[in-house]
C-alpha cells in the first residue's frame, strides 16, 4: 500500500478496512508502511502548530462533542472574541515555541462582523511581525468571507469534517454535513489551503472512519488534523470512550495512506488516547499541535520538543 500511496493510487473503502481492522501484530508493519509515505514527502520534519481560543463558548450550535456548544453544561471559559493585543501575543507564544503556524479559533456558526473585522486586522499585524503562517477557523463562510480572508493575509481555512456524511446527524442537528463540505469547497474557490480534519471515538464505525479519510483525499486537504474524542464532562458524549492506543495508530496509518502528502496532524486527544504510545504516532504523522487545545490542556511544549527529538525528528519553523 506504501508504495501505491507513493505512487499516487490512493485508497479504496476495502483496503481502508483492511489497515483500520489490521491484527495488533501487525501494528509496526503497518507503522512502517505509513512512514515509507511520510518520509517520501516530509522526511523527518514535524510541523509545529499553536492555537489561540479567540472566542470561548457562546455558540448555538448542538455538536455532541464540543465543550462549548449550548447543550453543553462543561465548565469553560467563557468570552466573546477578545482584542487585537490578545491575539497578537497568542503569536509571540507561537513564535517563541517554534511554531510555523498559528490557528485562530472562534467559537459559532459563522464569524459576526465584529470578528471578522478583528482577525481582518490583526491578520497582517501577525505577518509582519513575526511571519508566521495563519490557519483561520472561524465556522461556516459564504464567498465573501472566504475572499476577504485570503484578502488579508490568511493562509489556510480549517473547517472540519468530523466524521461520515452517514454518521453526522447522531453528532449534530443544528447544521449539516453538507453544509461543512460546502464551506470547504468555497475555502478552495476562494484561493485558500483547506485544513479539515474528524475526531475519532464518538461511537462511529470503522466505515465511517474510513469514509472520512477517502473524503479528505477527494478534497486534496493540505492539512489533516486527527482528533481523539476526549469525552468532556457536561457534554452529550461523556463517558464514551471507545479508544485504545493501538487502534488509534492504525487510524493514524490510514489517514497517512489516504492522504500522502497531506500534513497529518496529531490533535486533541493525543496524550489522553495514545499515552506511552504517543510518539508512535509521528511515523504517520508530520505535525503536533504544541500548548493547549480549545478548552483542555495538552503535554509541556518542552516534553513535545524532547519526544520529537527523541524519535530522530526534527521540528521546523518555517
Amino acid at each position: 500500500m506504501a508504495d501505491r500511496a507513493i505512487g499516487g493510487r490512493l485508497l479504496d473503502a476495502d483496503e481502508g478496512l483492511v489497515v483500520l481492522r489490521a491484527a495488533d501484530e501487525e501494528l509496526l508493519d503497518l507503522l512502517a508502511a505509513a512512514y515509507r509515505v511520510r518520509h517520501r514527502y516530509f522526511g523527518n520534519r514535524v510541523h509545529l502548530n499553536f492555537l489561540i481560543n479567540a472566542k470561548s463558548g457562546h455558540c448555538g450550535e448542538d455538536c455532541g462533542y464540543c465543550s462549548q456548544s449550548r447543550v453543553s453544561t462543561a465548565e469553560i471559559p467563557r468570552y466573546n472574541i477578545v482584542d487585537e493585543e490578545k491575539i497578537l501575543d497568542g503569536a509571540r507564544i507561537a513564535a517563541e515555541l517554534r511554531a510555523k503556524t498559528y490557528c485562530i479559533v472562534i467559537s459559532g456558526r459563522s464569524p459576526s462582523d465584529r470578528e471578522f473585522e478583528t482577525i481582518a486586522a490583526t491578520v497582517p499585524r501577525i505577518k509582519e511581525k513575526y511571519g508566521l503562517a495563519i490557519c483561520a477557523s472561524v465556522g461556516l463562510l459564504s464567498s465573501e468571507q472566504a475572499a476577504l480572508l485570503r484578502a488579508g493575509g490568511v493562509d489556510r481555512v480549517n473547517h472540519n469534517l468530523n466524521t461520515s456524511r452517514r454518521f453526522y446527524p447522531r453528532i449534530c442537528s443544528t447544521h449539516t454535513y453538507q453544509e461543512r463540505l460546502d464551506t470547504l469547497k468555497t475555502v478552495r474557490r476562494a484561493g485558500l489551503e483547506i485544513c479539515s480534519g474528524g475526531i475519532i471515538g464518538m461511537g462511529e464505525e470503522d466505515v465511517d472512519v474510513v469514509e472520512l479519510a477517502l473524503e479528505l483525499g477527494r478534497l486534496k486537504v493540505e492539512a489533516a488534523p486527527m482528533n481523539f474524542l476526549q469525552p468532556i464532562t457536561g457534554t452529550p458524549l461523556a463517558g464514551t470512550w471507545r479508544l485504545n492506543p493501538r487502534y488509534c495508530l492504525k487510524a493514524l496509518a490510514l489517514f497517512r495512506l489516504a492522504n500522502p502528502n497531506c500534513e497529518l496532524r496529531i490533535a486533541a486527544g493525543r496524550e489522553m488516547h495514545l499515552g506511552p504510545l504517543q510518539a508512535l504516532g509521528l511515523y504517520p504523522a508530520n505535525s503536533i499541535f504544541v500548548g493547549d487545545y480549545l478548552t483542555t490542556k495538552g503535554q509541556a511544549p518542552e516534553e513535545d520538543l524532547k519526544m520529537i527529538e527523541a524519535m530522530g525528528f526534527e521540528a521546523i519553523t518555517e
